[in-house]
């Protein structure tokens, strides 16, 4: 089951072409991007009503979509307007048309029914074009239902041992601590502290620094994340709360899953240093991405075998530990909405994972 009344991005804003369409898959539903004349992006369900041959298969006329199967060409709202040799056209020759976004260098797409999107649940990622920060941009394909890459998301312990030579830089001491998790009305709080961290090999990350992360993971899988080192003993200076001294080092990563079908994910991803710090040494942006895109694919070895050991046993019961609180709670907020979408009865927090 997915959820539906929601944001899912679909692209990055530079893969939208000014002219021509992309196609993509987003729970089950293939659908057709492009831009109007007037620089709109426009989403229509990439299925022709009469034949359900792929609309990105065919090609722009204007602002109009022709089918290349038969010739049926439809508008931006998605309402046929010629059937070549036919002059009467039916009123359900339609295909639908899908809410879309273009916001924080993300085409977002509200899945459920247009009239229903509300522009104020677009999570408030951090645009690549942030002057406040240098970003660089990337996405993975997963084989793997998008639920174990939410549990993934939502438990940052799994970096001592998933990405012990990149992230967790063989430092175990963040899987022997707990985050403070707070719940939101769409999704969780993740704040932590960490102290005598190691360093990552670029400037302003020296090994000995404590280091303050707090992130936001938002339906529909929208991870919002800002990390800062500070000098030893900034912690325990401020109590543990939220630092407000200047950081040696910042960053923010915006992250979000999508999920294309039951076994397949899309993963988008940008992080990156302040702007200030990439004009003093513009190497650490890169550093900092060829690590990342290291760290992300360590993710997904992991997941896609996890994946492939749930397809063989999918009834299998999984030992729940403390540091599965994140993805529990996280799971507690899709089945809430998933409950008011669709009146379902509750699902157990880990009953998804084994759905593909």
């Amino acid at each position: 089951m997915f959820i539906k009344n929601c944001w899912y991005v679909a692209a990055w804003s530079h893969d939208l072409p000014d002219t021509g369409m992309i196609a993509r898959t987003i729970i089950n539903e293939p659908l057709v991007l492009l831009r109007n004349r007037a620089g709109e992006v426009v989403v229509l369900e990439d299925r022709c009503c009469h034949r359900q041959a792929p609309l990105s298969l065919g090609r722009r006329e204007g602002d109009d979509v022709r089918c290349m199967y038969h010739g049926l060409r439809f508008d931006s709202s998605g309402r046929c307007v010629e059937i070549p040799g036919q002059e009467t056209i039916p009123p359900q020759a339609r295909v639908r048309r899908y809410a879309a976004l273009d916001r924080h260098s993300w085409i977002w797409v509200w899945m459920g029914e247009a009239d229903a999107a509300d522009a104020s649940l677009v999570p408030a990622a951090v645009g690549l074009d942030d002057p406040a920060w240098s970003l660089l941009s990337g996405n993975i394909d997963y084989n793997a239902n998008h639920m174990l890459i939410h549990d993934n998301l939502c438990d940052f312990s799994h970096i001592a041992y998933v990405h012990e030579k990149t992230f967790g830089g063989g430092d175990d001491r963040l899987a022997k601590t707990r985050p403070k998790i707070t719940t939101l009305e769409r999704g969780i709080r993740v704040e932590r502290w960490t102290l005598n961290a190691p360093g990552r090999g670029y400037a302003g990350v020296e090994a000995g620094q404590d280091r303050w992360l707090s992130y936001d993971y938002l339906v529909p899988g929208v991870l919002l994340m800002r990390s800062e080192n500070h000098p030893a003993g900034t912690a325990a200076k401020s109590n543990f709360a939220p630092p407000t001294s200047e950081p040696a080092h910042a960053n923010f990563t915006s992250q979000a899953v999508t999920a294309i079908t039951e076994e397949t994910s899309r993963y988008f991803y940008s992080w990156g240093p302040r702007a200030c710090e990439a004009e003093a040494d513009p190497t650490i942006p890169t550093t900092m991405f060829d690590l990342a895109k290291r760290a992300f694919e360590e993710d997904r070895r992991i997941i896609e075998a996890q994946q492939r050991n749930w397809r063989l046993r999918p009834d299998a019961e999984p030992l729940v530990i403390g540091h599965d609180r994140g993805p529990a709670l996280m799971r507690n907020v899709f089945d809430k909405l998933l409950r008011k979408e669709q009146g379902s009865d509750p699902v157990r927090p880990w009953s998804r994972a084994r759905e593909a």
